[in-house]
């Protein structure tokens, strides 16, 4: 069965790179391109990742995966944040806030599918 992968990214470029090179290597993948959309739709749908952007129009990914982390259907779900945002702290920000973990943008094509399996194949040894 396929991987279910939820992207909160308001980017349509980066919504276009990262949706093309997931359904090319087979995973499902829905794209919400606010926080709110993006918290009902992991409620709902139970994605099996969820690739995050930090800085959204209307709630902020900090914010966000600290809401998804409220419930806890959703604590085994990896959340990955994807984000320009790459000065000294903000990984460690990122982690705090409940993301299992942090991709920089821009992504590299060539290495994007490997870092996403990563963490299914973390969460599949825990």
């Amino acid at each position: 069965m396929k991987k279910k992968i939820l992207l909160i990214e308001d980017n349509e470029q980066n919504i276009y790179l990262m949706k093309f090179l997931l359904k090319k290597n087979g995973y499902s993948v829905k794209e919400k391109m606010n926080g709110r959309q993006g918290i009902n739709t992991a409620l709902s749908m139970m994605p099996d990742m969820i690739l995050l952007d930090i800085q959204l129009p209307d709630i902020d990914g900090y914010d966000i995966a600290r809401e998804l982390r409220k419930h806890n259907e959703l604590n085994d779900i990896p959340i990955i944040a994807v984000t320009s945002y790459a000065l000294s702290g903000d990984r460690e920000k990122a982690i705090a806030s409940g993301c299992t973990g942090y991709l920089e943008k821009p992504i590299n094509p060539d290495t994007f599918i490997d870092d996403i399996k990563k963490y299914f194949n973390r969460m599949e040894k825990e």
